[in-house]
């Protein structure tokens, strides 16, 4: 079979390491890939609106790049990058040198940084290119983008990295990059049906991405399955800061159950489903211990808005002077509360961020990882909100891995989730744990 003729091959059922390795020893050409990902946009992108900017020329000649490069090379497993070939998906708040980067705001339209922020950058170094950019809300935060859930397209995909969930979930690409302030990596992937999977604080660069919040602001990455997204994370981290390959667990995990945060609940139907979740996993072996947030974390959602608020206000402040007529009643609104915070309150809350995070070390002692929801429930009906990110706000907060893999559907056939948080820096154990909990659940579905 001609290489260009091998895309759908490589890509339809592969995993991302599967898919790069034919790429590499040359089982299937980075341009056929390219051309069978553009295929999957036509038939889907109409209804699910993931992309913010998309040039199929200039794809396919990315593509043809790395198909030179495989070429050119005396020792195509060696001289080849881990990604070689991958068409990714990048949040539409993310610099890149040759497209647009409109931030969700009207104000922005056209926008042209000609730089690449340095996750970007990583991704070329490894062997990938940008596919294009994914929608995503107004400056990463709650005014909606057009984008639909692929499940039903009258159902929110989540916020902020809309785009990028969607089209994941899609099979737009195997892999695409997001950020969370909040919950934008870990709820748009639960109510989407993939994995998300947001490290420790630095673990990925968020230089060169529209900041809101630099205390709270993180990279993350979207995948079909837990290995993927741990393959695509270590290819744009530092050097052995995340293993690339999920290493089996020698013994079933210990894991704490979260059942609801203090500042929030969940849904009756998402109560019972993750309860059945949990049950599936004792049943397999897993230690599971019932537990509660200590007293001192009760006010950590109010914590995080003053810290979120009182930055993104000094960080737009100069954009909604120029263009508050056009910017959403929501983010002025922010904005303005934000600028109307004490600065000492601003420092008080920095600093019972930091005595949380000290105290944060016990929560794991006894424990692998801590299980919760992802989210209150299912995706909403409505596509005017982006839905509750309460169940996120703590890991952010934090600065700890998190991770959320999907593990069945609902009675209306919407995407359910499982959300795991780590120790801090202990991102290879959290994807070891969240591994385990995939090969039991074995949930593969896909919307239709």
């Amino acid at each position: 079979m001609p290489l260009r003729k091998a895309g759908a091959e490589a890509g339809a059922t592969s995993s991302l390491p599967e898919t790069v390795r034919a790429l590499r020893e040359g089982a299937a050409s980075a341009r056929g890939y390219c051309e069978w990902c553009l295929a999957r946009i036509h038939a889907t992108e109409p209804s699910i609106k993931a992309w913010a900017a998309l040039d199929e020329h200039r794809a396919l000649a990315l593509a043809d790049l790395c198909d030179a490069a495989h070429s050119g090379a005396r020792d195509p497993e060696r001289e080849l990058g881990p990604l070689h070939g991958i068409p990714v998906g990048v949040k539409d708040i993310f610099d890149t040198d040759d497209l647009p980067t409109e931030m969700g705001s009207p104000a922005f339209v056209g926008n042209q940084p000609r730089k690449n922020a340095a996750l970007v950058a990583r991704i070329i170094a490894a062997g990938g290119y940008v596919l294009g950019k994914t929608a995503t809300t107004e400056f990463a935060f709650m005014h909606p983008a057009e984008t639909r859930n692929p499940w039903n397209a009258a159902h929110t995909p989540g916020g902020s990295s809309a785009g990028s969930a969607a089209a994941v979930a899609a099979g737009h690409v195997p892999a695409a990059i997001g950020t969370q302030t909040n919950g934008s990596v870990i709820r748009p992937a639960a109510f989407c049906g993939v994995v998300g999977f947001k490290p420790s604080f630095d673990a990925l660069p968020i230089a060169g991405a529209l900041p809101f919040s630099p205390t709270l602001d993180q990279a993350g990455v979207f995948a079909r399955t837990v290995a993927d997204a741990a393959w695509f994370a270590a290819s744009l981290a530092g050097a052995g800061a995340i293993a690339a390959k999920v290493e089996p667990s020698s013994s079933a995990p210990r894991i704490a159950v979260l059942e609801h945060f203090p500042w929030d609940r969940p849904d009756a139907d998402a109560a019972e489903h993750f309860n059945a979740v949990m049950k599936r996993l004792a049943d397999a072996g897993a230690t599971l211990e019932k537990t509660a947030l200590p007293e001192a974390f009760d006010e950590a959602h109010l914590i995080h808005r003053a810290i979120m608020l009182y930055e993104g206000a000094r960080e737009h402040a100069p954009r909604q002077a120029e263009h508050r007529r056009v910017m959403s009643a929501a983010l002025n609104a922010a904005i303005d509360e934000g600028l109307a915070l004490p600065h000492e309150r601003y420092r008080t809350a920095l600093a019972r961020r930091a005595a949380l995070i000290e105290l944060a070390t016990d929560l794991f002692a006894d424990f692998d990882a801590i299980a919760s929801l992802p989210a209150p429930g299912t995706a909403p009906a409505r596509l005017d909100i982006t839905g509750d990110p309460g169940f996120c706000t703590l890991w952010s907060l934090l600065g700890i891995p998190a991770l959320t893999l999907p593990t069945g559907l609902s009675g209306a056939g919407l995407p359910h989730g499982l959300q795991l948080a780590g120790r801090a820096l202990a991102d290879n154990r959290l994807i070891r744990v969240a591994g385990w909990c995939e090969t039991v659940l074995g949930f593969d579905r896909s919307p239709d």
